[in-house]
């Protein structure tokens, strides 16, 4: 069964973080592509300040030069909030369900998974592969209950059952601990810091273009 991986985000701006991350994943998992995908309207974030139209313009050049990695725009293109589960629906009835999608999700994200959009329906459209982020200091980053039990019910570490079915499978992945945010980059450019080495230079350079981040 043909595998591909989705990565959705406001990707404001993308990084490094972002790019090795789902080159592990593709790897670990066997995939035959990662989608990125990003947000227009992201319901459990402030809109962000740069448009979708750049974030999306930086995106593509992020990805560039990687065939494995494609972008997707169809969350650019609906009104309202960016539900994943909405993308997922809209994946489903592109690709059918002879295709294997799996949605890569930070644990600290899992831990309040419990609180998006008809969250319960979403392991029907897809599996989820958790990716371990950098421990922040002080930050709890313990499962409610409800999390837990739907962990144990889907959880595997064969990544081969991701090939055997469209949807249905939570893996977790430890993947190279890059502690890069776009928040901190964010601030860098604010106060006219280097970036250099956080992001493509192609990106710096749009940034930089564009005005951006000011």
């Amino acid at each position: 069964m043909k595998a591909i991986g989705i990565l959705g985000g406001t990707f404001n701006p993308i990084h490094f973080g972002h790019l090795r991350m789902a080159q592990e994943l593709a790897d670990a998992l066997h995939l035959d592509g990662v989608r990125f995908i990003p947000a227009a309207n992201p319901p459990h974030k402030d809109a962000p300040a740069i448009t979708a139209q750049h974030r999306t313009a930086m995106v593509r050049l992020g990805i560039t030069g990687n065939p494995a990695f494609t972008i997707d725009e169809r969350e650019l293109q609906r009104n309202g909030a960016s539900y994943t589960l909405d993308t997922l629906h809209s994946l489903r009835s592109e690709l059918g369900n002879q295709v294997s999608i799996t949605l890569f999700m930070g644990s600290d994200a899992f831990t309040k998974f419990d609180t998006w959009h008809r969250w319960q329906e979403i392991i029907d459209l897809c599996h989820i592969a958790l990716v371990q982020r950098p421990q922040l200091r002080g930050h709890d980053q313990k499962l409610s209950k409800t999390l837990e039990t739907f962990l144990h019910n889907h959880y595997t570490e064969n990544p081969d059952d991701l090939h055997s079915q469209p949807s249905g499978y939570v893996t977790m992945r430890q993947v190279t601990a890059l502690d890069i945010s776009s928040t901190a980059i964010r601030h860098a450019l604010q106060h006219g810091d280097s970036v250099r080495y956080l992001m493509p230079d192609d990106v710096i350079n749009y940034i930089a273009q564009h005005q951006l981040y000011r």
